[in-house]
């Protein structure tokens, strides 16, 4: 009966979603749910105003896999969203190094050729790495903090296993918590989806305030006759002849 059931969520998975091009294939178990793409651009009108429209050619819109940041839109951030799939697209990028175009593609750069490739694939490798530490090698803190009477078989789960089962193999977390044997609720998947928030958080990095900044291009102020006025701080008055 389950597999009854899988198949029947498969099959119904296959259908063309609401809104998408009409050109997709209506039925195709083997694709998987899909998910239709908004396409959005900017300009500016005769008025001078900033409009947003349809970018799709005559309203239609491709589609992509739906994917498990689909399914938890509502319990994490949209930054926390977008660092979970670039992590997952570098490291299949990377993964499919072996097949050359498909990491030149992603290459921003006039050069070509071998030397280019390995660039690529460097810099994917280094992306990674950083990724990597900025995770840690630490279990979960925010589940650990959770009673052992709800912690089912108190298996413990890294960091860096909940991000690569959640972002590259797209399990949920309650998949994450069935996985290691940790009972299903609604405490311990609080727990485990802030653990996730977390460690999302540490990979995109640091965030950098922004800061004004001025810089002086071509001469220097005095070399053009003008000095710190000393009864406005940040002006400058003109140096007086004495002569």
């Amino acid at each position: 009966m389950n597999n009854e059931r899988r198949l029947v969520k498969r099959i119904e998975a296959g259908h063309r979603p609401p809104g998408a091009s009409p050109e997709i294939v209506e039925f195709a178990p083997a694709r998987g749910a899909v998910v239709p793409v908004e396409l959005r651009d900017t300009y500016v009108n005769a008025d001078g105003e900033v409009e947003t429209i349809d970018a799709g050619v005559h309203g239609l819109r491709p589609v992509r896999r739906l994917d498990v940041f689909d399914r938890m839109h509502d319990q994490l951030t949209p930054a926390q969203v977008a660092m979970g799939r670039h992590y997952r697209d570098l490291v299949e990028r990377h993964a499919s190094a072996g097949v050359r175009c498909s990491s030149i593609e992603a290459v921003r750069s006039g050069g070509s050729g071998q030397g280019s490739f390995i660039d690529a694939v460097l810099r994917d490798r280094e992306k990674i790495r950083v990724i990597h530490d900025r995770i840690g090698t630490g279990a979960a803190m925010a589940v650990r903090r959770v009673r052992p009477s709800s912690r089912g078989s108190r298996v413990t789960i890294m960091d860096r296993r909940l991000v690569d089962m959640v972002c590259l193999e797209d399990r949920t977390i309650s998949e994450v918590l069935r996985a290691h044997g940790w009972c299903e609720k609604g405490q311990t998947r609080r727990a485990l989806r802030q653990a996730l928030a977390d460690c999302l958080d540490r990979m995109a990095g640091p965030v950098v305030g922004q800061r004004l900044q001025s810089a002086v291009l071509g001469p220097s102020p005095g070399e053009l006759g003008f000095e710190e006025d000393p009864d406005h701080v940040g002006r400058l008055r003109r140096v007086q002849n004495s002569s």
